[in-house]
């Protein structure tokens, strides 16, 4: 490899802006980097990996890259795309195709000897589970709203009575699209008594108390880091529905939460993650999610720059710096 000494590795899909602002800073520090995508095996990428009594060897391939499994440094993992069966195979042999390559390829990318994960992907599945952020934030000190996780109506509605104001959240962000193929959003959005019905039977649903707050913030951590954004300016109980109105600003953290963010860290075994809380009139802090994987580059520059920077800090010499 180049002088940069041993390479980065980062998983992310061709459109990923987020990767883009890494991958351009490693580069400017000259340090190797390969870009892999899992959604393109087997057709442009090839795998060829020995394991023995010394661990992991051998390659991984791109149409333009050629890496030695053994010396990554580093893996950025960001937001790859699906495995993919060729589409002449039939349903079974395509579904069994594609559970062989993410098992055998992703067991690979999960097993590299040496490299320092930013995250790693197992941990961030385990850490993508609602009930268990919300269990866990509660353990490490967080003040976590009431919330209700049910399938039952009228608990739901006893639940939203007794709280309200309530959210409804979803559980977890799946995409979803309509009969035209139209990609649809499921928003955080209030809801009454009277409109929880018996479809509530057909699944989980997320009831949560909603905050009396006079903003949000997203706290996005990396290693040590913390750099936490106050956003204003959202007519509406979920910000991501207002991007043009919204302020950023740069804000202080409270010690408490800091101590707080860090064991949820631990506890999770996750270098980065993007937390989101409310900031009510009194100033206090009520901890609504984490996102091990989430996004913070749409950030105007001067905060988007030093999270880029502490990222590439973390890939280039693996936590120690």
């Amino acid at each position: 490899m180049a002088a940069g000494g041993p390479p980065v590795l980062v998983v992310t899909r061709l459109d990923d802006v987020t990767a883009d602002g890494v991958i351009t800073e490693l580069n400017r520090r000259r340090v190797p980097v390969v870009r892999l995508d899992p959604g393109d095996f087997p057709t442009a990428v090839t795998m060829n990996a020995i394991l023995d009594g010394k661990g992991v060897v051998g390659t991984l391939s791109t149409d333009t890259r050629t890496i030695d499994l053994e010396r990554v440094r580093a893996v950025y993992w960001r937001r790859p795309t699906p495995y993919t069966a060729d589409l002449a195979m039939s349903e079974q042999t395509a579904r069994w195709t594609v559970e062989e390559a993410r098992y055998g390829l992703g067991g690979i990318l999960a097993a590299l000897p040496g490299a320092h994960y930013v995250n790693h992907p197992w941990r961030n599945r385990d850490a993508e589970y609602k009930p268990a952020q919300l269990a866990t934030a509660a353990r490490c000190g967080l003040t976590v709203p009431p919330t209700l996780i049910t399938n039952d109506p009228g608990q739901a509605r006893a639940f939203a009575d007794t709280h309200r104001p309530v959210l409804y959240k979803p559980l977890r962000e799946t995409e979803y699209a309509d009969a035209g193929g139209r990609a649809l959003t499921v928003w955080i959005d209030d809801v009454q008594p009277d409109q929880i019905d018996e479809r509530v039977r057909h699944t989980a649903h997320l009831f949560q108390q909603r905050v009396a707050k006079r903003a949000d913030v997203r706290l996005t951590a990396v290693g040590e880091n913390l750099f936490a954004v106050q956003i204003t300016g959202s007519p509406g109980v979920d910000w991501r529905r207002h991007y043009d109105r919204l302020t950023y600003t740069l804000i202080s953290v409270p010690p408490e939460v800091a101590t707080g963010v860090r064991a949820y860290l631990d506890a999770f075994g996750l270098v980065f993650g993007a937390f989101d809380f409310g900031l009510d009139q009194d100033g206090s802090w009520h901890w609504y999610e984490c996102n091990p994987n989430g996004q913070w580059a749409w950030f105007p520059d001067h905060i988007t720059s030093q999270i880029t920077e502490a990222i590439t800090d973390q890939l280039q010499h693996g936590g120690t710096s």
